[in-house]
């Protein structure tokens, strides 16, 4: 059976936003994208290399890179006197203070009225202007978790915000720095204030804090003979082009951290200054990280073959992605989180950490572009046993790290779940018996998690993605549509998945707006990569029901007016990065538009 779309000839549509994607592979063969520059990296960056310069540290270029960066972000200040994430989002209590922060390091009239202007901000959203107001409200929006809410009380400590040196740093929870020597088996029972990735922050602000702060004697004393140690574990946690992770924001805070806690000649302050001055852009600001390279090409293999059909990539095109694709996979255990060789990581460059759902991404994309080949069956192998072995006692996936289990970016997540069902089921009948038993036995544990998570409404909450337009922020749209491809591709293996799917479809179909569009929930503006992803699973999971056929035409009309005809695609800032930062990737409205006409065009044949 098909669908009648009259004002657009799918076949046409799908072809050209192919093409477009196509066009936009680097010379390599493969995708890297390009993510929004950002206000919070840019506030890091430029204070982390204004205090080198004030330590007398030399940095190439540093006078002209923290100009820049301060008339970046005087110039892309919000109308309402603070700062987003990235230059279309709204403002939040984080950037605002960080820029604020920044902002002590540059000189004018127009600067002085971005200080102000910051100053009234937060003092409204926090309740008044008093430090510790300001540290009150960071602790409540983060809660327990400190990944983030030290890194910004430290950098106001830094940059004079927060009063009297002698008091400000006191109002800095202090981190237990000193637990980082320890096995890292030991991590997980631990139960240490920040996530597994944010290791290298927990040293060199939790430094910080102890040598400008202090501590109680007989800690003090365990932590100074501690710290000749934990500085050799943060040297080898950082990669050899000096950025942790890829990510500036982390890097400039380890940087600033270890120059305010006196380390000023350690490697690390070294190389991570020169791994912020190699990332600057032309415009003075910095993305919040270098780039997703294997995470796009991996998004980007799997919406070209979503159809059914590889026509799209020639024979030539499919090797050279496959060879680049393979040497991604970490053959070694990974320095920074102990990591067993299998997985991939979001990036080709060293700052990159296995993960779960690039792990996953990376396996599906192998599959489509040749499941025969013996490298990508060994990989496959390799990768598919470094899932299982991640999958948690719920059955659920965890981003990093097996059983760490109590913060967000470490516990089960329902669409790290779901891909990684994908995964499983794309290679279950090509591996060896064990294996398969293996894989067997996770997708059933994987379903009952699953079923779990489902919210009463039918909806699921993705960990990577959310919508500062929903209230609570999150984006369950975004989430169920993955959450159902996940659940479809278990169905052959799992009576239960099939039930669990039927609910996420139905949430979906209700969730469309009355535009033809979708956004994060009812009722929220659509945006292409809502949309998009919305309803490349309403067209996966046709066979559920025949009830859909309205919602698709209209939700493919909606992308046809908001592309131009399927000739623009602006990018709206729904990624979530680490600790609730936005972001947005150039190539994601292009990537799940093709994602969707594929799966349509599969779905509408015959």
């Amino acid at each position: 059976m098909g669908i009648s779309v009259s004002d657009v000839d799918l076949s046409a549509a799908r072809d050209q936003v192919t093409a477009a994607l196509l066009a936009r592979r680097v010379p390599r063969g493969h995708w890297e994208g390009r993510l929004s520059s950002s206000a919070l990296a840019t506030a890091t960056a430029v204070t982390a290399i204004a205090v080198a310069l004030r330590e007398g540290v030399a940095v190439e270029g540093g006078e002209r890179l923290v100009r820049d960066g301060v008339a970046w972000l005087v110039g892309t200040r919000n109308a309402d006197g603070g700062w987003g994430d990235t230059p279309d989002s709204t403002s939040n209590i984080s950037t605002t203070a960080l820029v604020w922060a920044a902002l002590t390091f540059g000189s004018g009239s127009a600067v002085a009225d971005a200080e102000a202007s910051a100053a009234a901000w937060l003092a409204h959203a926090s309740g008044g202007p008093d430090p510790k107001q300001l540290a009150a409200a960071l602790a409540a929006r983060y809660g327990k978790d400190r990944t983030f809410s030290v890194p910004i009380l430290t950098m106001c400590a830094i940059g004079g915000r927060l009063g009297p040196t002698e008091t400000a740093w006191g109002l800095i929870p202090p981190l237990p720095f000193e637990l980082a020597v320890l096995p890292r088996r030991f991590f997980g029972a631990l139960r240490l204030p920040v996530v597994s990735y944010a290791l290298p922050a927990l040293i060199a602000m939790g430094l910080a804090r102890h040598r400008r702060a202090g501590s109680i004697a007989l800690l003090s004393r365990l932590r100074e003979r501690a710290a000749p140690r934990a500085l050799r574990v943060l040297e080898r946690l950082q990669p050899e082009n000096g950025g942790f992770l890829e990510a500036v924001p982390l890097t400039s805070f380890v940087a600033m951290s270890l120059l305010a806690a006196g380390e000023r000649g350690h490697p690390a302050v070294t190389r991570g200054l020169a791994f912020l001055a190699r990332s600057v852009r032309g415009d003075g600001s910095w993305p919040i990280d270098t780039n997703l390279a294997t995470w796009v090409t991996t998004l980007a293999v799997n919406a070209l073959s979503a159809g059914g059909s590889p026509g799209a990539l020639d024979e030539r095109a499919r090797a050279r992605l496959r060879t680049w694709l393979l040497a991604q996979q970490w053959t070694v255990e990974h320095p920074y989180t102990g990591a067993a060789p299998g997985g991939w990581a979001w990036t080709d460059l060293p700052g990159g950490v296995p993960d779960a759902d690039d792990t996953a991404g990376a396996l599906l994309a192998l599959a489509h572009l040749d499941a025969a080949d013996p490298d990508a069956r060994a990989a496959a192998a390799a990768g598919v046993a470094w899932l299982l072995d991640l999958q948690n006692a719920d059955g659920g996936i965890p981003t990093f790290c097996r059983g760490w289990g109590t913060l967000p970016f470490d516990r089960s997540s329902t669409d790290l779940t779901a891909h990684a069902l994908r995964a499983w089921t794309a290679w279950l009948d090509a591996v060896d018996v064990p294996l398969r038993a293996r894989i067997e036995r996770a997708i059933g544990r994987a379903v009952v998690f699953l079923g779990r998570a489902q919210r009463p409404d039918g909806s699921f909450v993705p960990l990577w993605f959310g919508n500062q337009r929903e209230p609570s922020e999150e984006n369950p749209v975004f989430g169920t549509a993955r959450v159902l491809k996940g659940l479809l591709a278990a169905t052959r293996y799992s009576p239960a998945a099939q039930a669990i799917a039927v609910r996420a479809r139905g949430y979906l179909l209700v969730s469309q707006n009355a535009d033809g569009g979708w956004g994060a929930a009812p009722g929220v503006p659509s945006s292409i990569e809502e949309t998009a992803v919305a309803l490349a699973a309403v067209a996966e999971g046709e066979r559920l029901d025949a009830a859909s056929a309205d919602a698709r035409r209209r939700a493919v009309a909606w992308l046809h007016t908001a592309t131009a005809g399927f000739t623009r695609f602006e990018p709206s800032p729904i990624g979530l990065y680490f600790a609730r930062l936005w972001y947005s990737e150039q190539l994601y409205p292009l990537l799940f538009c093709t994602d969707a006409l594929s799966s349509l065009s599969h779905t509408t044949r015959g």
